[in-house]
């Protein structure tokens, strides 16, 4: 038995090209360890299989001899439907399913932090960061500004940077600043305001 017939290679690739893709998709959009794909083929195979299965509907009508003969374009159209379009929409879908209450109790949260949460949503917010050495740093985080994710090292950039004002507050914006980076060893907590 070869390993490497054409049949078998052509069977592998199917079997895990849907998987894979999902897989991917799923983390370039929710931050997590990097994954080990050398590790995941059984991962993959097994949500190759669930795509497969949701649209065996499909697969069972191209596989009629006589649909990819009349329907040339339409045949190819579907397989890469099949095997590259869905793969990518499923980890979209998850995502946005599990942020139903109907779901919220079923399914795990696909976010693992909640910094990843709060900063993910690219909501605009006025923030005090309180540093361990007791100071704080007050700044605006919006579209301009940006948090690292998991698994990296926290980090948060504000793009302005304002005095604590007489009232404790937020006073007036720092002039000329080009905003700060807080790095995630000096943190020691985060408070949001809108």
């Amino acid at each position: 038995m070869d390993i490497w017939d054409i049949d078998k290679v052509f069977l592998f690739i199917v079997l895990v090209l849907p998987g894979f893709i999902s897989l991917k998709i799923y983390d370039l959009i929710i931050a997590g360890d990097k994954r080990d794909f050398s590790k995941s083929i059984v991962e993959s195979i097994a949500y190759s299989t669930l795509n497969f299965a949701v649209l065996s509907w499909l697969i069972i009508l191209i596989s009629k001899k006589s649909f990819s003969v009349e329907h040339e374009i339409l045949y190819w159209v579907s397989i890469i439907f099949i095997f590259v379009v869905c793969p990518i929409i499923w980890p979209f879908v998850y995502v946005w399913v599990s942020k139903f209450k109907v779901f919220k109790k079923y399914l795990l949260s696909p976010i693992n932090q909640p910094w990843d949460k709060i900063f993910s949503k690219r909501d605009s917010y006025w923030i005090i960061v309180h540093l361990k050495n007791g100071k704080t740093i007050r700044g605006k985080y919006t579209t301009k500004s940006c948090a690292s994710a998991f698994p990296r090292e926290r980090q948060i950039y504000l793009e302005e940077v304002w005095n604590k004002g007489k009232t404790g507050g937020f006073g007036k914006k720092i002039d000329r600043t080009r905003g700060m980076i807080i790095f995630e060893s000096e943190i020691s907590y985060v408070e949001f305001y809108k």
